[in-house]
């Protein structure tokens, strides 16, 4: 019984001791304990995403984020073993960060990292300026900078990067990021679809297990969405280079291109140049949808529109314009051949021929002057008043005066008939004349075609209609008759074309100088031209608007001759389109492959069972820069002889991403001319890298 109770008495004397020192850690050692487990865990941290890709509409890059790094060393880091590991390569290190980073040389890699261990610095920056990835890769196989960050110290800061493969390509329209990535996007496709591009952010907190500390994942993050563009990189690249050969020609101060899918109103091409201080021309602000302005002759068309839609007039409707100048409330119209004595009697037809101020003028006035307001209620009717309300934001909003508004005056009606006193921009003016293409349809214009994740379509972006007709079919054809006539028989003869037929309208406007009009001195114009081809099937339409000082200033022979070289090539790329797609399905088709990293082309070519010959050993985590040759039942597969870090890599025969990422990777600035395939490169390959140097690119 003693026995027992003794027992009973040292288990009950244990329990006590249990729930005291359970007390005592709960209540009186809490925050000792609670001090303890945070240094096991360490708070979360944000863990961004991979921004999503944009693409054209034929799938090529056309921006990208690419990761770009600072290197640091903890000293402290690994204790005495890594130090002694440290100072017995500091010489092998520092010639190895030499090879990499040839703007320093060792000796003074050796003073600056001995300068960094003599502080015990924690987060000491190697190198001043960010690297690239491969330049990354190739410090981390360095000694002691390959062992884990505990352990050997060096460590990184990741930073994403934004790049457009096709350099200043669409670049306004495409939009930019904001040098502090926290900010977000800045403008274009990047801000529009931002929420679809930056993904959703991740956590994770570090936790010590078996003495070492581990990330744990608590929330993963989502990688953005890819957008799928509507812009072709080979239209853009024609649109660009036929508009900006002819701003240099006739010294323009801005110039506009857009080019539109009729049906769909997907914009294929969208270029907005503007003359610098250097005298070159860059992409500075999206003016084909932001700028305000007078659009002069081209807004004719919508003016004879309205009266033939209420029968005021039909295309055989003669006008007197006698010498070209007609006096109307006390201020003179005049037509742009009044010194050479006018055009006489011509009808409407002819009147848009020669784009006649005084024969639209008139013919307004006439049947619109007791009632301004039914004219006003036509234009509405064909909704080019009317927001576009854009998937991008920017767009100047259309300002067309209304009789009960201030300063509506009676000059106003025959000026504002043709293109003076409204305010609309570039591409509200496309909008509406490819309604007139589309039988009548006014579809909303479009630069983004699909969000995509991991190959499946996320959310699609289909054709809106704005309009479904904005006149009656007899309007119509009359009107698209005439619009051809214009090119073949009038004033816009150099925009056509003899392989295909083109209708359109040309516009030449004096631009208003703010408070002091259009008298102040040297007057700018703003010539243009604005139609569609094939005139009897239309496919594309397009506007070309130029802004330059001075005369000469002619709609036809500028902005219609632009027009007319993009009309050219865009319909000859199709042709070649529609020639390559007559493909004999019974033959082996072998097809050409671009020079570039060989494991990725290998791995495509294997998911297409192309069959393949390897005259290389695919090596897991390398890369393999080669080139391909065609044989008639494989592609073979060569690589190259590796080059040095400090010599130019032969890119001849690349595509333009894989020539870009390998040029980049040696510190190389690039720049692209053309589409296709590598075919010179400015510095030859096997030449010594100067850090920081442009080479420049040339695809065909």
């Amino acid at each position: 019984m003693t026995r027992y109770f003794f027992v009973v008495l040292v288990m009950g004397l244990l329990g006590i001791a249990i729930v005291v020192k359970a007390a005592v850690i709960m209540f009186a050692e809490r925050q000792y304990w609670q001090d303890v487990a945070d240094r096991f865990v360490k708070e979360n941290v944000t863990v961004k995403p991979n921004r999503g890709n944009i693409l054209s509409s034929d799938g090529k890059l056309m921006a990208s984020s690419l990761p770009e790094y600072r290197i640091y060393m903890d000293f402290k880091a690994g204790g005495e073993t890594k130090d002694t590991m440290l100072v017995n390569h500091m010489n092998e290190i520092c010639e190895g960060l030499h090879k990499i980073f040839p703007d320093k040389s060792a000796a003074e890699f050796k003073s600056h990292l001995q300068k960094g261990r003599k502080k015990g610095s924690r987060n000491y920056l190697i190198y001043p300026r960010r690297i690239s990835y491969i330049q990354y890769k190739e410090a981390k196989r360095l000694p002691v900078f390959n062992l884990n960050k505990y352990k050997g110290g060096f460590h990184e800061q990741v930073y994403n990067q934004r790049k457009k493969p096709f350099g200043s390509l669409a670049a306004r329209t495409l939009g930019d990021l904001y040098a502090d990535t926290a900010q977000g996007a800045k403008n274009g496709i990047e801000l529009a679809f931002d929420t679809l591009l930056k993904g959703r952010d991740g956590i994770t907190h570090r936790q010590k297990v078996m003495n070492k500390y581990l990330n744990i994942v608590d929330i993963a993050p989502v990688d953005g969405c890819d957008i799928i563009s509507t812009l072709d990189v080979g239209m853009q690249d024609i649109c660009e280079k036929a508009l900006v050969d002819k701003l240099k020609e006739i010294n323009a101060t801005v110039g506009v291109a857009i080019l539109m899918e009729v049906e769909t109103g997907e914009v294929k091409a969208i270029v907005n140049m503007m003359k610098a201080g250097d005298g070159n021309y860059y992409e500075m602000r999206n003016n084909a949808i932001s700028d305000m302005m007078e659009p002069g002759s081209t807004f004719k068309t919508a003016s004879i529109m309205v009266a033939l839609e209420d029968g005021k007039i039909t295309p055989e409707t003669e006008v007197d314009t006698g010498n070209g100048v007609m006096m109307m409330y006390g201020s003179k119209m005049r037509d742009h051949n009044w010194h050479r004595g006018g055009y006489g009697k011509i009808n409407v037809t002819r009147i848009l021929e020669v784009s006649s101020n005084v024969g639209v003028s008139y013919l307004i006035d006439k049947h619109y002057k007791d009632n301004p307001q039914k004219y006003v209620d036509g234009l509405k009717r064909m909704s080019i008043d009317q927001p576009l309300n854009l998937q991008i934001s920017g767009e100047g909003k259309p300002n067309i005066k209304g009789p009960k508004e201030r300063y509506f005056a009676k000059t106003t009606l025959p000026w504002m008939s043709i293109g003076y006193e409204t305010q609309v921009p570039p591409l509200n003016i496309l909008t509406f004349y490819n309604a007139i293409a589309n039988n009548g349809t006014m579809v909303r214009p479009k630069f983004v075609r699909a969000a995509v994740k991991d190959g499946e379509v996320i959310k699609e972006y289909p054709t809106e209609v704005i309009n479904p007709k904005i006149c009656s079919d007899r309007t119509l054809t009359q009107i698209r008759d005439i619009l051809e006539k214009v090119v073949s028989q009038g004033l816009a003869k150099p925009a056509g074309s003899k392989q295909f037929s083109v209708a359109g309208k040309t516009g030449t406007a004096q631009v208003s100088q703010g408070l002091a009009g259009y008298k102040s001195g040297r007057v700018n114009y703003l010539v243009s031209f604005c139609g569609y081809f094939p005139a009897e099937a239309p496919k594309y339409s397009c506007i070309v608007s130029i802004q330059k000082p001075g005369l000469p200033a002619s709609g036809g022979l500028m902005a219609g001759s632009v027009f007319g070289k993009i009309a050219e090539r865009v319909y000859a790329k199709n042709l070649r389109f529609d020639i390559r797609s007559a493909i004999d399905s019974t033959s082996n088709v072998i097809p050409p492959v671009k020079a570039g990293e060989m494991n990725e082309a290998l791995q495509v070519l294997d998911g297409l069972n192309v069959p393949v010959q390897k005259q290389f050993s695919p090596k897991k985590g390398k890369e393999a820069w080669g080139h391909t040759q065609e044989s008639p039942n494989a592609v073979i597969l060569q690589t190259k002889e590796g080059t040095s870090s400090n010599t130019v890599p032969n890119v001849i025969g690349m595509g333009a991403k894989d020539a870009v990422y390998l040029l980049e990777s040696k510190g190389l600035k690039v720049r692209i001319s053309g589409i296709g395939k590598v075919k010179n490169q400015s510095i030859p390959g096997g030449n010594r890298v100067v850090k920081g140097q442009t080479i420049v690119l040339t695809l065909r």
